[in-house]
């Protein structure tokens, strides 16, 4: 469930772009009325403001944003106002530099998208930077985490319900073979893994928990260190129990050694519309907190506000 909070009345795009122009006018940015604005709009809506914007005032609303805000809110309100396909695009091209590499970012978006997002987003990939985003993972990776990610970010699952029973049982036991042999690069694993649909894998897993007692997570603990198995086994998660591993990544980004802010705007952004509320349901599960309030301790000001709006607070407008 997301926790977009939209307003009962949407005002006109027009309305928005005007509101907006205000807040940008002046001594000083109004940024309760940006928030008010943007944090309250789906993506639909957002698209036909930027469009609009530019039609009306010759701007882009992007560039404006980014010159009147700073710091993490302007990295959250600038990823917020993207399409999903542009903020996707975006996202893994950060993953592949040097300074702002991560496995675990690009392995995220391939493995919670759907088979249409994922397109989507590799079609605006190539629209933006003009070269492929399996090219640019294949040579910013190498080895193993090649291997896996570069399938994974080219897979078009079949996204039906309907599961081969017999199937899962096969590929459960094929499962258990490769993690005994530890060929946990195996071929035939990876192949199964970037192929199958959700549901399919679901039911693998499920037998595989069945005929060996063990989730298959845990059986890829055999070096709880080894980076490749850890991004194997949040990989399994991201595309089973995608509300685990998000509730694990904001654990991770909202601690006492400091928060990673870049972490939790990504994980914040990108789910407010698909599925918050069941990951901040499963974050108070497994923390005793509610992620409200984890969030209001752990941030503050504009940042803080335009978070807690995106988790379903504040008045919409």
């Amino acid at each position: 469930m997301a926790t977009l909070k939209l307003p009962s009345h949407v005002p006109s795009p027009s309305e928005d772009c005007e509101q907006l122009r205000k807040a940008f006018a002046g001594w000083g940015t109004n940024e309760d009325l940006i928030i008010q604005i943007l944090a309250h709009r789906n993506g639909d809506q957002r698209k036909k403001i930027r469009e609009t914007y530019h039609e009306s005032y010759g701007e882009d609303l992007l560039k404006d944003l980014d010159s009147e805000l700073s710091s993490d809110f302007q990295h959250a309100v600038l990823l917020w106002t993207l399409e999903p396909a542009e903020r996707d695009a975006y996202l893994v091209n950060q993953a592949t530099k040097k300074l702002t590499a991560s496995n675990w970012v690009i392995m995220e978006v391939a493995c919670t998208r759907s088979s249409q997002q994922l397109l989507a987003a590799r079609k605006a990939y190539h629209a933006k930077y003009k070269k492929s985003m399996e090219e640019d993972i294949a040579h910013h990776t190498s080895g193993d985490f090649r291997k896996l990610l570069v399938p994974l970010v080219s897979a078009f699952r079949y996204e039906g319900d309907e599961v081969n029973m017999t199937l899962a049982k096969t590929e459960a036991k094929t499962f258990h073979e490769k993690i005994c042999d530890k060929a946990y690069n195996d071929d035939e694993l990876i192949r199964i893994l970037t192929t199958r649909s959700k549901p399919q894998l679901n039911a693998t897993l499920n037998h595989y928990n069945n005929l060996f007692g063990n989730a298959i997570t845990k059986d890829l603990k055999a070096d709880p260190e080894d980076e490749y198995q850890k991004l194997l086994r949040s990989a399994i998660k991201c595309l089973t129990v995608p509300e685990k591993y998000y509730e694990k990544a904001l654990r991770l980004a909202i601690n006492k050694l400091g928060t990673d802010e870049k972490a939790l705007t990504r994980v914040v952004v990108t789910r407010a519309e698909v599925d918050l509320q069941r990951i901040a349901e499963e974050y108070k599960r497994r923390n005793s907190v509610p992620l409200d309030r984890a969030i209001a301790v752990d941030t503050s000001g504009d940042y803080e506000k335009m978070l807690l709006a995106l988790l379903g607070h504040g008045d919409a407008c």
